[in-house]
C-alpha cells in the first residue's frame, strides 16, 4: 500500500515522469553535489537524535488501530485513486495497472511472477489486485487475503472482467492471523502491506509459518530513513514548529492509514532472525515519492538536490525496501 498519504499527491503524466527519470540518471553540477553531501551528512546526524525508540505517544492506541486501518483502506484500495474511468470497468483496472508499473517497474523483477507457474502462492494484502492478477496470468495456484471488503470487490471484478481463472482462495482476513495451515505455500508475497498492520512482527511470523520449508517470502516494507519520510518530517514537524517529533511519529500520524511504520535494515534483519529463514536479501527502490515531480522553478532545483542525495547514498534513502528470504 503506498502513494496515499493524508495529503494527496497529483501524479504527473507518464511521459513527464519518464523524462524526469531519464534526467535523474545524470548527476548535477559539482557545487550541487557538494551541497547534497552536506545535506546527507546533516540528515545522518539529525537521525541519530530524532529516531529514538517509539513511546506510547508515537502511534494511536492499539485497541482501535486495526479498525482505523481497515476503515481507511476500505474507502479506497491502494492505487485506485490513479484511475478515472468507471469503477470496476476494464479501463479503470488498466489505468491502475499502467500507473503502478510505470512508477514501480521493478516489481516484476522482484516478484518474478512467471517463475511460479503451477506453484502455490499466497498474497497478503492484495488491494486493487494489480499484482494478484499477474500470478493468475502466470498460472500460479494463488490464494489471497485482504483486511477489506473493498479490496475483495476489486479483485473479484478484475478476475471477471479479464476472464481469468479463479484463484484457489480469496477472502477477507487478518494478516496477523492467517487462515491457512502451516507449511502450505511455495511463496508468501506482500507488497507494501505489513507496515500498516499494528503488529508487523506477528504478521511477518504468520507469513513465514504458512510457507513450506524451502519456500520463499517476498515483501516490501517502508524505509523509516527514506527521503520520503524526511520530506514528511519537514512538512508535518519542522514547518509546524515541532522539530522534536520523531520520524516514527510522522509516519504513524501523517502517512496513509493510522499507525503506518517504517523500518531500518537492522530492524528487518532482527525480525527475520527469529523466524528461521536464510538467504535474506534487501533491495532498495526509488519511486516518485522520493522525488519532486513538479518541473517549474524552484521545484526542479529541489528535485536535482534530491537526485544527488539518492545517487550519493546508493539508493539507501529510497522509500521502498524489497525483502526476500528462504524458509529453513
Amino acid at each position: 500500500m503506498n502513494y496515499r498519504n493524508n495529503d494527496p499527491i497529483t501524479s504527473p503524466p507518464a511521459s513527464e515522469f519518464s523524462q524526469a527519470n531519464a534526467a535523474y540518471n545524470h548527476l548535477p553540477p559539482p557545487k550541487l553535489i557538494a551541497g547534497a553531501k552536506a545535506a546527507l551528512l546533516a540528515w545522518s546526524v539529525q537521525a541519530s537524535r530524532m529516531d529514538q525508540p517509539a513511546g506510547q505517544s508515537e502511534a494511536p492506541a492499539g485497541a482501535a488501530l486495526k479498525g482505523a486501518v481497515k476503515a481507511f483502506w476500505n474507502r479506497e484500495s491502494c492505487d485506485a485513486n490513479q484511475a478515472h474511468s468507471e469503477k470496476f470497468s476494464r479501463e479503470y483496472f488498466e489505468q491502475i495497472e499502467q500507473w503502478r508499473y510505470n512508477d514501480q517497474p521493478f516489481i516484476h523483477g522482484f516478484a518474478q511472477f512467471t517463475r511460479y507457474h503451477g506453484k502455490r502462492v499466497l498474497e497478503v494484502g492484495f488491494g486493487a489486485g494489480t499484482d494478484f492478477i499477474q500470478w493468475l496470468r502466470a498460472s500460479a495456484r494463488v490464494s489471497g487475503i485482504d483486511l477489506t471488503e473493498e479490496a475483495l470487490a476489486n479483485v473479484s471484478h478484475r478476475v471477471e472482467v479479464y476472464g481469468l481463472p479463479q484463484p484457489d482462495c480469496l477472502q477477507v482476513a487478518d494478516a496477523e492471523n492467517l487462515p491457512f495451515p502451516s507449511n502450505t505455500f511455495d511463496l508468501g508475497y506482500s507488497w507494501g502491506v505489513l507496515h500498516h498492520t499494528p503488529n508487523t512482527e506477528k504478521a511477518l511470523a504468520e507469513l513465514v509459518r504458512v510457507v513450506r520449508p524451502g519456500g520463499e517470502i517476498k515483501i516490501m516494507l517502508y524505509n523509516r530513513h527514506g527521503l520520503y519520510a524526511w520530506k514528511m518530517w519537514v512538512k508535518h514537524a519542522l514547518l509546524k514548529g515541532r522539530p522534536w517529533k520523531t520520524l516514527r511519529w510522522v509516519l504513524a500520524n501523517h502517512v496513509e492509514s493510522a499507525g503506518t511504520k517504517g523500518f531500518t535494515d537492522k530492524e528487518v534483519k532482527q525480525m527475520l532472525a527469529l523466524l528461521g529463514v536464510t538467504d535474506i536479501r534487501i533491495e532498495r527502490f526509488i519511486t516518485s515519492n522520493d522525488r519532486v515531480m513538479r518541473r517549474d522553478f524552484p521545484y526542479r532545483l529541489c528535485d536535482m538536490v534530491l537526485a544527488s542525495v539518492l545517487a550519493l547514498s546508493g539508493n539507501r534513502l529510497g522509500w521502498f525496501r524489497g525483502i526476500s528470504a528462504r524458509k529453513l
